[in-house]
């Protein structure tokens, strides 16, 4: 898919402003540029940024509940999905406060730049969140890309409190990793087909407790 389609296909999609666009194609630039020392994404998706990054990342966003105040994005990387989210809630005016958590130095440099760029009101934590010292109690968590689901539940039933929703991007191994973590967890969650994937899903997690 050539980039005008993939650009016109998030256009229709997220019905985000023109200027929004050029943001994400600043964005867009500085990740190609910085990919080449940094390894942020995989070669085989450069050109499907778009798509494969923007798109699968912002395909969350109707589902946030607006008059929460917090999101936090755990091992956000490259900006994926928290970045992305952030840029879609300044188009839309939505005064969700943003964290960023990431543990590799060079990474928070580059997520920083992108804020700064952007002019984006966003909090860049860097820290290996599995050796965060303190409770998380952000409203929304979203985490794409990260660790498999036993170990994303583990780490949110430890480290975080108070929080009303979880966003969590499973790959081809989603519904293998669903099976296995119902034998440790009770769960409440809706599942949604990825609109970028024909075998990724999103979770949206209610409620967790040990079994």
């Amino acid at each position: 898919m050539g980039k005008a389609i993939q650009i016109d296909t998030f256009s229709r999609i997220t019905q985000v402003s023109r200027e929004t666009i050029l943001s994400l194609k600043t964005y867009e630039d500085s990740l190609i540029n910085a990919n080449k020392t940094l390894n942020l994404i995989g070669k085989s998706t450069i050109e499907e940024i778009w798509i494969r990054h923007f798109l699968d990342s912002a395909q969350v966003i109707d589902f946030i509940d607006k008059n929460n105040k917090s999101l936090i994005d755990i091992g956000s990387g490259a900006g994926f999905p928290g970045l992305v989210l952030a840029i879609l809630l300044k188009d839309r005016k939505i005064p969700i406060k943003v964290k960023l958590i990431e543990k590799s130095p060079k990474k928070v440099k580059f997520l920083k730049k992108i804020i700064n760029e952007l002019r984006l009101s966003v909090e860049v934590i860097e820290k290996n969140i599995l050796q965060y010292p303190k409770k998380l109690s952000e409203d929304v968590f979203v985490v794409r890309a990260f660790k498999p689901l036993n170990i994303i539940l583990e780490l949110i039933h430890n480290q975080a409190e108070n929080w009303k929703k979880i966003f969590i991007f499973l790959g081809k191994t989603g519904h293998t990793q669903l099976l296995q973590a119902s034998k440790s967890w009770d769960m409440k969650y809706k599942q949604r087909q990825s609109v970028t994937s024909n075998d990724s899903i999103i979770i949206e997690v209610n409620s967790i407790k040990k079994k």
